[in-house]
């Protein structure tokens, strides 16, 4: 009974279920995450409660860290809204930190044009940011070293990118989002992290979701958010995500979450994850699958062959006049 569901966020961390911890999903000691202080957090009970926490989280590392190389780095340059490059249109107020090596010529840079506010971007050396659109009005954003933004990237804060990470024509981040090292993107991502190794590097959307080291989406794959009749609702009409674990029920307390992919879990070619949807470890997903939401893996193939189990109807082509 959906009175009966038990509120997630409300839970211990030991009285939530397994399939809904974060140690099922992710490796820290076989795959170190630069964040994984992320999951440590008090409010973080859970592997939803981590997808939720992504914004402040992300917010305090970017105001703590830059502010603690600005005091230790030297050789910094530090650019601010009156020149922060000759070839850059600006608007707002706005900081710019670059260690010694990075590139920096972005096409165009929004600041905050609020009353004391001002957000900083942070460029590590060997990072290139070329032809990018860069939107720091809501948010710092962090580029590591190694990294390369494409012409044509859209990055709103706050965001934080690690090193050696591919950042290609077309991607847009837009804002909470967290990539480690060694990633490849070229989708639309919000609210989300991505871990070491992890690849969106193909044109589709992905938000308010967690993808762990290695993972990895192929052409067109997606992760659906909101459920297609939630959409229809006035927002606050709308109903939250209710799973099935263990013969109990659980209250996600929100109507929007993506994906959890564990590590090495791949979606494939033009397959869809429904809200709320739990793949643990070595979970793939085959081409043109759509999963409903629940709790899949570790180690396990997900399947759609319409050609031999004869959901695919076939019919003979009648002239044509």
């Amino acid at each position: 009974m959906a009175d009966d569901a038990l509120v997630l966020a409300d839970l211990r961390p030991e009285d939530v279920p397994e399939e809904l911890r974060p140690e099922s999903y992710f490796d820290f000691q076989a795959h170190p995450f630069a964040h994984q202080a992320l999951f440590q957090r008090p409010e973080v009970n859970s592997v939803y409660a981590a997808i939720q926490a992504i914004g402040d989280y992300a917010k305090g590392w970017l105001r703590d860290t830059i502010e603690q190389r600005k005091a230790e780095q030297k050789g910094l340059t530090v650019l601010n809204d009156d020149a922060p490059n000759a070839s850059c249109h600006s608007v707002g107020t706005f900081d710019v930190v670059l260690e010694d090596g990075a590139v920096f010529e972005p096409t165009h840079l929004v600041g905050s044009t609020k009353e004391g506010v001002r957000h900083t971007v942070y460029v590590e050396s060997g990072a290139r940011v070329v032809g990018s659109g860069l939107y720091l009005d809501a948010g710092s954003i962090h580029v590591g070293g190694g990294t390369t933004l494409e012409p044509g990237v859209g990055i709103k804060g706050p965001t934080i990118i690690g090193r050696d990470c591919e950042i290609r024509q077309g991607a847009y981040l837009r804002g909470n989002c967290i990539l480690g090292n060694g990633c490849t993107i070229r989708g639309e991502l919000k609210n989300v992290v991505m871990m070491d190794k992890g690849s969106f590097p193909h044109p589709s959307y992905l938000g308010d979701s967690l993808c762990g080291y290695m993972t990895h989406f192929g052409n067109q794959g997606t992760a659906a958010n909101l459920g297609i009749y939630e959409g229809v609702r006035e927002p606050d009409k709308r109903q939250s995500i209710k799973l099935r674990v263990g013969g109990k029920t659980y209250d996600l307390g929100s109507p929007k979450m993506g994906v959890c992919l564990g590590d090495f879990s791949q979606v494939g070619c033009n397959s869809v994850t429904d809200p709320g949807t739990f793949l643990r470890p070595y979970t793939i997903v085959y081409a043109l699958t759509r999963v409903n939401k629940g709790f899949y893996g570790p180690n396990e193939v997900l399947k759609n062959k319409p050609m031999e189990h004869g959901v695919i109807e076939r019919t003979s082509l009648q002239p044509l006049s």
